[in-house]
């Protein structure tokens, strides 16, 4: 199987990244970007992460697709484990791209069911090809979206949802951008699906397809990664950290190898939404355990600052806690109770958006607590260039707690990293609207939900 230097020599290979406007010739050897390339090339060094497949040979346990609760309970363990092994920071590295191949597996063959197409078959062939290279995915499945209260062929530029903009013979031409398409410029393939329901005025945009992340007229411009530059504090950003970019698809080829949905648009809603609640199953997998990240630095800082034993301090924990658990509870229950469709377990929908939704809700109470813990001193403590300068024991000498000085203020720096940083915000934004907004997973619980059994126990008390 493929290296964590096989990985890294494959960025190289003229893709078109933009970071704070200017091309970046050798991402591997970028000061900052390179950091989202290390990180993504731990799961190469990962040792539990393959399988034999009967019919593929040994690949990753991510491209393992489910059939059973125990698949989707195995699926759980492998990117709960993966974000611990990566301090605590998803790898999203072959995780949702296998989210979106699941959820196209599906769909093709619903669609060719319907229309007579071979969707599947260029689904598996793509599938068996990734799997075999051991290859990096990313998805891009949020358009920009222009003027929110209109639909995509209402838009006064049409190119506010990828759409297609020429048919060929030997494949289809793309315009449009995806924003926010995490680890994109760091992955071996771009994998695009819808990112909303259609309507047959909206056929030019219900479109999915692969490429590589080298094709022609394909540009990245990356988020600006505000949490280590001019962040000389940053200890866990300097470690490991994923990158976003607004993904700009500027007349890009696709041949009809790689063309998995072509205007079919009855069934772009299903396809975004089955890709969500895979994905949506990964974010409470990886969530539970990033979230050890603000449970140990919790109990870390309150024995450092002697308030261990306060009961207050004791409700935080409780609060981080609840949040980590009911997380994992809501995994394993999707997981327990999954729907079967064309043969794939699906995690079930309404636990997933349970926990989802919980998730988004309340991650502002985890760094309440954690600030509560730590105390204000996260937000005004001494530079590392102070802590490195000649006055250093000066500063020290204050700093102490229940422990020295030198001991105290590292886990403070870590906790203000965590609760009053740049860091920080970027994580809380994520943590409300990635892998889909409140609003998204209000919607479909809303609407997956099963009434039958409440609104029969009142029929029979009204009858």
């Amino acid at each position: 199987m493929r290296s964590k230097e096989d990985y890294l020599k494959a960025l190289k290979d003229g893709r078109k990244v933009y970071y704070r406007g200017k091309l970046v010739e050798d991402i591997t050897s970028h000061p900052i970007l390179r950091i989202a390339a290390l990180h993504a090339a731990k799961l190469y060094e990962y040792q539990d992460r393959l399988y034999e497949d009967s019919k593929l040979g040994k690949i990753s346990k991510f491209f393992k697709v489910p059939k059973s609760p125990q698949d989707l309970l195995d699926r759980h363990k492998l990117i709960y484990d993966l974000t611990l092994y990566c301090n605590g920071i998803f790898n999203i590295s072959q995780a949702i791209g296998s989210d979106a191949l699941f959820a196209l597996m599906i769909t093709a063959r619903q669609v060719d069911k319907k229309y007579g197409t071979d969707y599947y078959k260029r689904v598996e062939k793509y599938f068996e090809e990734v799997a075999k290279q051991d290859l990096t995915l990313a998805t891009a499945q949020t358009d920009v979206k222009g003027d929110r209260s209109k639909r995509p062929s209402e838009q006064v530029d049409p190119d506010m949802y990828v759409r297609i903009v020429d048919v060929r013979s030997d494949g289809i031409v793309v315009k449009g951008a995806k924003a926010h398409t995490t680890q994109s410029a760091v992955s071996d393939e771009i994998i695009v699906i819808p990112t909303r329901a259609m309507r047959e005025n909206d056929k030019d945009y219900a479109i999915a397809f692969a490429i590589p992340t080298n094709t022609q007229g394909l540009k990245m411009y990356t988020r600006p990664i505000d949490e280590i530059e001019g962040n000389t504090s940053a200890i866990l950003s300097k470690k490991d950290y994923e990158l976003e970019t607004l993904t700009v698809f500027d007349n890009v080829f696709i041949p009809w190898d790689r063309v998995f949905l072509f205007k079919e648009y009855d069934h772009a809603g299903t396809l975004a939404m089955l890709f969500a609640t895979y994905h949506r199953f990964t974010a409470l997998s990886y969530r539970a355990a990033t979230i050890n990240l603000y449970l140990g630095t919790a109990l870390y800082t309150a024995e450092a600052n002697g308030i261990q034993n306060e009961k207050h301090v004791r409700d935080d924990i409780v609060d981080i806690m609840l949040y980590k658990e009911i997380m994992r509870m809501a995994a394993l229950s999707a997981a327990y109770n999954p729907i079967i469709s064309e043969g794939i377990a699906i995690p079930n929908p309404v636990f997933v958006n349970i926990g989802k939704l919980y998730s988004n809700m309340h991650f502002i109470d985890v760094i309440k607590a954690l600030i509560d813990i730590s105390g204000g001193i996260i937000a005004t403590l001494p530079s590392e260039e102070d802590f490195l300068s000649e006055e250093k024991d000066v500063i020290l000498k204050y700093l102490r707690g229940n422990i020295d000085g030198y001991s105290r203020s590292k886990i403070l720096r870590l906790s203000k990293e965590l609760a009053a940083s740049n860091f920080v915000g970027y994580l809380l934004t994520l943590m409300i609207h990635a892998e889909g907004s409140i609003e998204a997973s209000k919607i479909e619980l809303f609407r997956s939900y099963d009434y039958s059994e409440a609104k029969e126990l009142v029929r029979k008390i009204l009858q």
